[in-house]
């Protein structure tokens, strides 16, 4: 009896993890909404598209945003703490006075993005594209360690 509990245990877990491989995961498209306020926090938004949308005072904190598009996105005081922004498009984003804590940005494209007054503690820009004056505003108020990465603030910056 222990014997055929325990391979149906096997089976199961062979079943359940061969479901969690192939359920595909779909990207939504977000374009030019007006998403002002809205939680996404803890979401798995992989691939969606938010460009040009009204993110103001949104939530994403913690949340997978790997390869995401932001492009023109309005991300006023929006809260991206902890959050997944691996290879995310950002360019012509606007990022002030929002909540980048802990984020990881790595491989980001953020060329003409605004992020006059966002928190940037412990944030991660491995190999993102900014400008050299982005940069530079950037570097004089970094501080911090990405809990996640592991690399400092200042370090993944490149600043002087």
């Amino acid at each position: 009896m222990m014997v055929f509990r325990r391979i149906v245990e096997l089976l199961l877990v062979c079943l359940t993890g061969w479901l969690l491989w192939t359920t595909p995961s779909y990207s939504l498209d977000y374009t030019k909404r007006d998403l002002a306020e809205v939680d996404f926090s803890h979401q798995d938004l992989r691939g969606s598209t938010f460009n040009k949308a009204n993110l103001r005072n949104s939530n994403f904190s913690y949340a997978n945003l790997e390869g995401v598009s932001l492009f023109g996105a309005n991300m006023d005081s929006a809260n991206l703490e902890g959050a997944n922004l691996r290879n995310a498009v950002l360019d012509q984003a606007r990022l002030t006075h929002a909540n980048l804590r802990n984020a990881i940005l790595e491989g980001a494209f953020a060329t003409n993005t605004k992020f006059e007054g966002a928190l940037i503690e412990g944030a991660d820009f491995t190999d993102v594209l900014l400008t050299p004056y982005v940069q530079e505003m950037l570097c004089e108020v970094a501080s911090g360690t990405n809990p996640v990465t592991g690399r400092n603030t200042r370090d993944t910056l490149l600043c002087p």
